[in-house]
Formats: structure tokens, sequence, C-alpha cells
């Protein structure tokens, strides 16, 4: 790996870091925005819900727009887009422009997540990738370190200052990507010059070839019922423990922190060892069970306790999940990685679309009915899981 590319790495894993420091920041303020402006369930799971529907409509356009037009002015477009909609959600009480701010921030998602995705991919090796997505999804764990108590500290001076704050990082994010990030043209050079030189020698014309056979189908089949059962728990997580267990700001903040702290160990030290040594489909059975059996436990819990440890139990699987799929995903084909990372946010935003408000809507009316579904989607999913074989994925990126 060139000095370059590894400058690159360190930028993406920064403001990855950043962005999603700012969505640390606002988790446990919006149960207290939804009582402050005496917004219902499903007005919050409408609000997520329309930032998710922005995300499925431009996902996979963007996606094609990065592997034609290149990646770094998506990305640049995309961190000034996420700015504007946290300083607009900060500036209003309006619904109706909580709503627009959402969307906005939805196409900021579409523009920035996949196109880190992509060119991590497009930058490192087959061998390397692991190690890189398990960095960059670590960013996010980091930020939830920081974030909920840095939220939870600004929202102690008005709730509305963590939206803020997340605003000017969003800032910092663009102008250290326009500033620092190599340009694209140079990292690609550098790769394939790397990859000319290795024993296994690329040929030069490579097909576009397995995107969508049965595996990868079934793939893209799993992401996105899976998403319905993932983003249906997280939704709503902060205002079931705040109603249900009297979880307070301060509470929530605390566990999401010490999640952060287990998800970054779990992301940066051991998710590469876990690859290797259980590969990725089989992880992904690992990840859905303990979801499952933690979602069962919040279910039937008592106490305090027994939330935060069943909740550490979930949130590390969903966080351990999530890069595994990714890096399946980069597996399939060494072009289209913007295609391929914009099919695979496409797809989680339906989940994400419907996930919110369906479990909005069974809050209002049952505590306990939205994680009864969340319980039925991840069990459908781990059967699915159980479809995927590695070797699959493998075989399409033998050459003729």
């Amino acid at each position: 790996m060139t000095s370059k590319t590894k400058r690159a790495i360190l930028i993406l894993i920064f403001s990855e870091f950043l962005v999603c420091l700012g969505i640390g920041l606002v988790i446990p303020v919006m149960p207290f925005l939804k009582n402050e402006l005496h917004f219902s369930a499903i007005d919050m799971g409408i609000m997520t819900s329309l930032f998710a529907l922005a995300q499925f409509i431009a996902s996979p356009l963007v996606g094609q727009l990065s592997d034609k037009l290149g990646r770094k002015s998506i990305l640049i477009t995309g961190l000034f887009l996420y700015m504007f909609s946290e300083l607009l959600f900060a500036w209003t009480n309006s619904l109706t422009l909580f709503n627009v701010s959402r969307i906005i921030g939805g196409l900021a998602a579409a523009m920035s997540i996949p196109t880190t995705m992509a060119l991590a991919a497009d930058i490192t090796t087959e061998k390397q990738r692991a190690k890189v997505i398990g960095w960059i999804s670590a960013a996010f764990s980091g930020a939830l370190i920081l974030g909920p108590g840095l939220g939870g500290l600004l929202a102690s001076f008005h709730y509305k200052s963590p939206f803020w704050f997340a605003g000017a990082l969003g800032f910092l994010s663009a102008v250290a990507v326009i500033v620092f990030l190599p340009n694209e043209n140079e990292l690609t050079k550098n790769y394939e010059a790397t990859s000319s030189g290795s024993k296994n020698k690329q040929p030069q014309q490579k097909k576009n070839i397995g995107l969508f056979t049965q595996t990868v189908v079934m793939l893209f089949v799993l992401i996105l019922i899976s998403s319905f059962g993932l983003q249906g728990f997280e939704s709503i997580y902060s205002i079931y423990v705040n109603e249900v267990f009297n979880f307070s700001i301060s509470n929530i903040a605390l566990v999401l922190t010490l999640n952060g702290i287990i998800s970054l160990i779990l992301q940066v030290i051991f998710f590469e060892r876990l690859v290797n040594w259980l590969q990725e489909n089989l992880l992904i059975r690992y990840c859905f069970f303990f979801s499952i059996l933690g979602t069962v436990w919040i279910v039937l819990a008592h106490s305090k306790i027994e939330v935060v440890v069943a909740t550490l139990i979930i949130f590390s699987s969903f966080d351990l999940l999530r890069p595994a799929i990714t890096t399946l995903l980069t597996k399939i084909n060494p072009h289209n990685q913007g295609l391929i990372n914009g099919i695979n946010m496409s797809l989680t935003s339906i989940g994400n679309i419907i996930g919110p408000i369906i479990s909005g809507g069974l809050l209002d009316l049952n505590y306990h009915y939205p994680y009864i579904v969340v319980i039925i989607f991840l069990t459908l999913s781990l059967l699915l899981a159980f479809t995927l074989k590695s070797n699959s994925f493998k075989c399409t990126q033998k050459k003729p």
C-alpha cells in the first residue's frame, strides 16, 4: 500500500468519523425533541423514513455517477449537503422543514457513504479490504464513543445545540476531503501499478462478471429483508427505552458510549481476524443469531441492567454485520463499486423507509409490538443467511 493510498484511507476514515460523530450527537436528543415539540411516534417514524426514501431514490443513480465522474467530487457535494441539512434542522421548529431537512440528509448520505466505501474498494486489494472496511466501520463506533456523551453535554445548554455542532462537523469533513484527499486518478494509477507488479498479474481487460448471479441476488434479498429488522430496532430504540424503562438522556448516552467502545475494539482488532477465521457468510449468521437473542431479551427484560447488556449484544452484532456484508459485496466484481454500493444503500433504504413507520405506529399501540416484528424479520434474515456461500463469491473473480 503506497503512502498516497494510506493518506487517502486516513482521510476517508476521518471524514466518516466526523459525519458519524454528528449523527451520534443527535441520537440521545431525538426523544426529547419529540416531547418538546409534541410530535407523535409516527411523526418521528415518517421523519426518519423520508431520510431513507431519499437514499433509496438517489443511491443507485449517485453510484453510477461516481463510477463515471469520479468519487471525490460526489463525496464533497454530499458532505456539504449533510452540513446544510443539519443546520436547517437546528434552525427550524416546523415539522415540514424537519422533513425537508431529512430528505436533504438522505441525499447527502447517498452521496457520501457508498462513495466512501467504493473509493476504499477501488484503491485496496481484496486481501487488504476487510481491514480497511473494518477501519471505516470503526469510525462509526469511535464516533459513538464521543458523540452521545458530547451530544448530552451540548443539549444541557439547548436541545438544538447538537444539530448546530453536527453542521459544523459536516463543514470540517468537506474541507478535509478537499484539501487532503489525493486526486483519485493518482490513487487508481498507484493501485494498478502495484497490482501489475504482483505475482498474480491481472489482465488488462477485466470483465464485469458475476454481478447478478443467484448468490449475489440472494445477498441483495438478504440486505433488503434484514434492513427492516435492523432499522425497526434502531429507529425507536431511544424512544422505547425512555418510555418503557425511564432511561434518561444520560442513560442513553452511556449505553451508546459503551457500545461504541466495544464495537471499536471488535472492528479494529477482531473484524479482519473474524473474517479470515469464519469467512463472511458464517460471521453474518452469528451476527443475526445474537441480534435475535438480544432483542428477545429486551422484550422480556425487567431491569435497566438487562436492557443495557442486551443492547450491547444487539448493537455489537449489528456493527459486525454491516462491514461483513459490505466486504462480501466488494468481492462481487472489481469494477462498478459505486453501483454495487449504491444498490446496497438503496436496498437498505427500502427497509429504512418502512421500518421506522411500522415501528413508530406499533409503538403507539403497544410498547413491545415493534420488537416482536423485529424478531420475525431478523429470524427470516438468519434463515436466508444459510444460503450464502463464500466460495460462490470467490468464483466470480476467477479469470478464464
